[in-house]
């Protein structure tokens, strides 16, 4: 018998309706890992995972990658849950502190910055355990949950990433994808069938929304309302036309400031 597939999901709020129900439906197809966005991009490249939920620009950085399902993680607009706070003007940045938890949002900051002022400021890392408060910079970007709770200190500007990414090129945005690495033990038809899983657990996700929203408001500190809100209308769940044009959109732009990544090839593979 072949090993079940080993996935790996965003353990971010903004996951939660794609992965309504999944562990049950791969029963033993599968085992299901939750992890930070760039660590999960981090263990498919190196073999640990065969199949992850990764950061868009992850996808973007290796040919051999294939998206294996249209359940995506997108904005049509407001994302709510990536922000650029910062101390000083915006044209005015010079020192700029990245969420670790999230290369696509690192990028797309950087590519807003320079073409919407010709600034590329010095990055910094934000640790997920670090406050923003006590990090070193003009400004901080910050993704995931922490980022619906900015911290209660003034901000020259903020910045939702997905109002001025969709505003600015007037296409949605993707932020992440389900993606098999290349050389995974399973044949075409068990790639398929895991695409269906995929798609029918998001599909089933957003048929939930209210029962998601009642049961994740009080842990995450949001009322049942807002976050129905955020999951029916900040977020999109499908890779559509605009979509992936808005994939290649930034591509185009984050390979032209040498923002997509160049991962040497893993030593080893199981």
């Amino acid at each position: 018998m072949q090993p079940p597939l080993r996935i790996g999901a965003v353990s971010y709020l903004n996951t939660k309706p794609l992965v309504h129900g999944l562990r049950e439906r791969l029963g033993h197809r599968a085992t299901l890992s939750f992890n930070l966005p760039s660590r999960l991009a981090d263990d498919l490249h190196q073999g640990k995972l065969d199949v992850a939920l990764i950061p868009s620009i992850e996808y973007l950085g290796d040919p051999s990658y294939q998206i294996v399902s249209n359940a995506v993680i997108a904005c049509r607009g407001p994302v709510w849950s990536v922000r650029l706070l910062s101390r000083v003007p915006a044209q005015e940045i010079r020192r700029l502190a990245l969420d670790e938890g999230s290369r696509t949002s690192a990028a797309l900051v950087q590519v807003l910055l320079w073409e919407m002022y010709q600034r590329r400021p010095e990055i910094v890392p934000l640790r997920i355990d670090q406050s923003p408060e006590r990090v070193d910079a003009d400004a901080v970007l910050m993704i995931g949950d922490r980022a619906m709770h900015p911290p209660p200190r003034y901000y020259r500007e903020i910045w939702d990433l997905g109002d001025r990414w969709c505003r600015h090129c007037e296409l949605p945005f993707v932020f992440a994808l389900w993606i098999a690495r290349s050389g995974i033990d399973a044949s075409e038809a068990e790639v398929a069938e895991l695409s269906q899983i995929l798609q029918a657990s998001r599909d089933q996700g957003i048929a939930s929304l209210e029962q998601i929203a009642e049961r994740e408001a009080a842990s995450h500190g949001l009322t049942k309302e807002d976050l129905h809100r955020y999951f029916a209308e900040n977020l999109h769940y499908t890779l559509g036309p605009g979509e992936k044009n808005g994939l290649a959109e930034f591509d185009r732009r984050a390979r032209s400031l040498d923002l997509i990544p160049h991962h040497a090839p893993p030593s080893t593979k199981p």
